[in-house]
């Protein structure tokens, strides 16, 4: 891009690294955040700055917090029966949206991708079977995405938890096949907590 000035060049390419964004968006947010005000710009990069360097794993369920543990993991109005296991910490956010379900959660931190090189013990899993192990939890929800890694993943957990006595289930497939839950309405995962099945 030799037409912009270097700085301009810079911050279009950082922003061409966020996902979704190609180079007219990023061009475009490139001019929007230079029209602003320059405290709207330092706000911005005090809120990239300060979320990087104040969040952190919960230790119980490795959702994202500036506590520890989690709000969810430390309220008392969270249904400590349920756990939904979870891809990221994004897909806790999406659920919430619902308004539907109470449990608890745990992020795995991603899914089982032989491919990619992760295997079973690059994700959180060792940590819910000790969760599950020391608490009561009566039923696992695998909400992982509809894909060939997540459905994979949601297998491998189902074989994995079933002998500890915990009934295993897995989001309906209101979501479609290849889908990501980041990209679902609430409509549709409310549907798809409803619609659970015994996997």
């Amino acid at each position: 891009m030799k037409e912009l000035a270097q700085p301009i060049a810079r911050l279009v390419e950082e922003f061409r690294k966020l996902p979704g964004v190609g180079q007219k968006t990023a061009v475009r947010l490139v001019f929007h955040l230079l029209r602003q005000p320059p405290e709207e710009a330092e706000r911005l990069a005090e809120a990239i700055r300060g979320a990087r360097q104040n969040l952190r794993a919960c230790s119980v369920c490795h959702n994202l917090s500036d506590e520890d543990p989690c709000g969810f993991c430390r309220s008392a109005e969270r249904n400590p029966k349920q756990i939904c296991v979870v891809e990221s910490a994004q897909d806790i956010m999406n659920l919430e949206k619902t308004g539907h379900y109470q449990g608890l959660y745990h992020v795995l931190g991603g899914v089982i991708a032989p491919l990619s090189g992760v295997g079973p013990e690059q994700l959180n899993i060792k940590s819910l079977v000790e969760r599950l192990q020391k608490n009561s939890a009566e039923e696992i929800i695998v909400a992982t995405n509809p894909t060939a890694e997540g459905e994979a993943t949601a297998l491998y957990l189902a074989k994995l938890l079933k002998p500890l006595g915990v009934r295993v289930t897995r989001l309906a497939m209101g979501l479609p096949i290849g889908g990501e839950l980041e990209y679902s309405d609430s409509a549709t995962l409310q549907h798809a907590l409803d619609g659970r099945r015994e996997l």
